[in-house]
């Protein structure tokens, strides 16, 4: 660990490798700046003049004060200790990391998009407007949905807006109902998205094959469901074989189907979450249409809806209306659920990559999609155990019960190892009903040649495991931070780095 100098850091020196980097303020020296005006002939004046004193700050903000130089070798180090989908492979289970390609940040950088004011009337911005409807248009062809808002900011925001549009249905019938059923294989969002919609969740078990079990469901069904909500394929990267049955048992009883729309990628121009009876249906464009995920985001989740939930779905939307677009807001619309109309720029890459691609290309997403998990399911298949050894869709699950009870060996402690092997850790423990779940999704931008390395990394380490798993408890070495608590991370977050 290199000491840091009291007063900074000189910028001589820069920290490489697996050494720590010192935060800004620790960088900071007092007057130092990155840049100055020259002296100016305006005069100067008092900010007592045009603000109230009591207003002023007495002190000065504590803000760190570097040089230019610092503040860009600092930001550009800890650039190069990320890890992201340029680097390598992202194959986090049931997150969709894939490449985003770069010509749609390009589009999306065109003046005429990125420098529109979102409060622009509509008169001024209807290439804009044109570009959210022929998006919606997309989206309800690739889903079978009948209308679309595009204002939801991200797969949870997604839900949320899906939950209130089905609770909105109900309550225009005069219906009160309490309750939304759940899988237990759901992702981790959905339980926290009914609460906050006003629902009670209803869990239901998987059955023997890892699909949604009938007969439990069959048994939780009444007339108090508002509805379930679903992905399929689900979870476990399996297809749910009975998705027909389970419409229409839960229409029979005046609920609706929710598609959770984060493994879309997996069905794009092969089948549609429509035509298996689903009502509303969240999509994830920074998943399967390869828009940024950011930091959390900026992301975009817009929600369709068949038929009957058209009026409900939030305003105003972008519509053709008399030869020009328009905003126009639904006449029983549950509100705005953004404060302007989406990421917009988000919005733009996605349509990009739809029109890039095209319906045929769209299908040889889902299809080599599918194609490189089934090549990775197997390949491993032997090295770890298969959580539902049969044909996946877009994501394999692994289970390390053996390696555990025989050697010791973790689920975290092999994604921890595959770390120092140049690659991104995959999703672990999950779904929840996997022991020791190790979730793949190598998504169709990965090579075979990068399925091959991931897979023989993995073999590598279930060997490695064998003979020295003192190695695999002590990864990641080769990291700028080594293995964290992320428990006690969890329990007792540091928000500032002088908190105490």
């Amino acid at each position: 660990m290199t000491t840091i100098p009291a007063g900074g850091r000189a910028a001589s020196a820069p920290l490489m490798g697996t050494e720590a980097e010192p935060t800004i303020f620790e960088l900071s020296v007092p007057g130092r700046r990155s840049f100055q005006f020259r002296t100016t002939e305006i005069p100067e004046w008092s900010a007592t003049e045009l603000f109230d004193p009591a207003l002023l700050a007495t002190e000065p903000v504590p803000l760190a004060e570097v040089s230019e130089r610092d503040l860009v070798g600092h930001v550009t180090r800890l650039s190069h200790r990320q890890f992201s989908v340029d680097l390598g492979a992202y194959p986090l289970g049931s997150c969709t990391m894939k490449y985003n390609p770069k010509i749609c940040d390009a589009i999306a950088a065109m003046p005429g998009l990125a420098q529109v004011h979102p409060g622009a009337p509509a008169s001024l911005s209807q290439g804009w407007l044109e570009l959210l409807v022929d998006l919606e248009r997309a989206l309800c062809e690739v889903t079978g949905m009948a209308a679309a808002t595009l204002q939801p900011a991200a797969g949870a925001a997604g839900e949320l807006t899906g939950l209130l549009l089905m609770r909105a249905y109900h309550e225009a019938r005069g219906d009160t109902r309490r309750r939304i059923i759940i899988p237990d294989s759901a992702h981790g969002t959905n339980p926290a998205s009914v609460t906050l919609g006003g629902y009670e969740v209803t869990t239901v078990p998987s059955d023997a094959r890892g699909c949604v079990d009938m007969d439990a469901l069959r048994s939780v069904l009444d007339t108090d469901v508002a509805g379930i909500m679903l992905t399929n394929p689900n979870t476990l990267g399996l297809f749910e074989e009975d998705i027909a049955e389970i419409a229409q048992a839960v229409h029979e009883v005046g609920g609706l189907l929710y598609y959770d729309g984060a493994n879309l990628n997996a069905i794009l121009g092969v089948v549609r979450p429509g035509d298996m009876g689903f009502d509303v249906v969240h999509m994830n464009l920074h998943k399967t249409f390869a828009t940024p995920h950011g930091g959390g985001g900026p992301g975009a989740g817009p929600v369709a809806v068949s038929s009957k939930l058209v009026d409900f779905l939030p305003g105003p939307r972008a519509q053709l209306v008399d030869g020009a677009y328009d905003w126009v807001t639904p006449p029983a619309s549950i509100g705005r659920v953004h404060g302007w109309h989406g990421n917009a720029l988000v919005l733009a890459r996605a349509l990009a990559y739809i029109e890039l691609h095209g319906s045929d290309g769209l299908r040889r997403v889902a299809e080599r999609a599918v194609l490189n998990a089934n090549w990775l399911r197997v390949r491993l298949s032997g090295t770890y155990d298969v959580a539902f050894d049969r044909p996946c869709m877009h994501e394999v699950v692994l289970s390390l019960t053996a390696l555990r009870k025989e050697h010791g060996i973790k689920a975290i402690d092999v994604a921890k190892r595959l770390m120092e092997e140049g690659f991104h850790a995959p999703t672990v423990y999950f779904p929840l009903i996997v022991d020791e779940a190790i979730m793949i999704e190598p998504t169709e931008t990965e090579s075979l040649q990068t399925l091959e390395a991931l897979a023989t990394a993995l073999i590598d380490i279930a060997a490695e495991a064998t003979t020295d798993p003192d190695a695999l408890h002590a990864a990641p070495r080769t990291t700028p931070v080594r293995r964290v608590d992320e428990a006690r991370a969890a329990r007792q977050l540091v928000q500032t780095f002088d908190a105490r």
